[in-house]
């Protein structure tokens, strides 16, 4: 009879290869086969063995995406045929990577599921630029949350958010900065918020901007800063080891200088 195999749903951290955890490295050394996201950065497939299968299953919004149901289907097929399967994602696999539903699928499937945490963008992007997610003096807490819903009526209640004293870390957020913005405006947010946005955290690609609520949408179309970013709104933002976005000086140099 055959032996079934397990499935690691291993996060890869948000782009620095150093960033990751001793756990992730042995379970990527272990593997059989991994099913790789569009964010890993690919020094991390060093740590695979040189027979392991690498299956590259880009998910990243905007973009054309492997189908998450097959996916999960080729999860549960590798692990029955007994091989030891990594599901390697950018930052961490249950903080708005979809780790949630693949453990359930996993698990009704009969098959062994293991979480391998990594360390997300939401805190890495910040942590890059000096600023931390609370302070006593200006935020007392965090909220991790998703710009782009899975509908409409998923997306979040910016305007109850506005009325919280605490940091918002937005994710999937600079292509309805605009929408966002307004809202947390309409919803008392004063305009002159601190706003960081980090492009590409802790990457050879990461850029950058400190701004205010009120210049959001502005500063982000001048830089062209794109996704994948995160968004942070607060004081804490006042930490910023980086220039602010007025009075900078040409719209390249706002990315450059930095």
């Amino acid at each position: 009879m055959t032996r079934l195999g397990k499935v690691y749903l291993v996060g890869a951290g948000p782009g620095d290869p150093e960033l990751l955890t001793l756990k992730a490295v042995k379970a990527i050394a272990l593997a059989d086969v991994l099913l790789v996201d569009d964010l890993v950065n690919p020094v991390i497939l060093d740590h695979a063995h040189v027979d392991a299968r690498v299956i590259h299953v880009g998910k990243r919004g905007g973009c054309q995406s492997t189908p998450q149901e097959f996916i999960e289907r080729l999860m549960i097929a590798e692990a029955r045929a007994g091989h030891h399967v990594v599901r390697l994602k950018g930052g961490d696999p249950f903080i708005f990577g979809r780790g949630g539903e693949e453990r359930e699928h996993l698990l009704a499937a009969g098959i062994d599921v293991e979480v391998v945490n990594g360390i997300s963008s939401g805190l890495a992007a910040p942590s890059s630029i000096g600023v931390p997610l609370t302070h006593r003096d200006w935020s007392q807490g965090a909220i991790f949350v998703t710009g782009h819903g899975k509908t409409a009526d998923a997306n979040p209640d910016w305007q109850a958010l506005a009325k919280l004293n605490m940091t918002l870390v937005v994710y999937m957020g600079v292509a309805r900065c605009a929408e966002i913005q307004a809202a947390l405006i309409a919803g008392g947010k004063s305009p002159a918020t601190p706003v960081a946005v980090i492009h590409a955290a802790t990457s050879d690609a990461q850029a950058q901007l400190v701004t205010t609520l009120g210049q959001l949408s502005e500063a982000v179309a001048a830089t062209r800063l794109a996704s994948p970013s995160i968004i942070v709104i607060g004081d804490v933002v006042r930490c910023a080891s980086i220039p602010s976005y007025e009075g900078l000086m040409e719209t390249d140099q706002r990315l450059s200088n930095y």
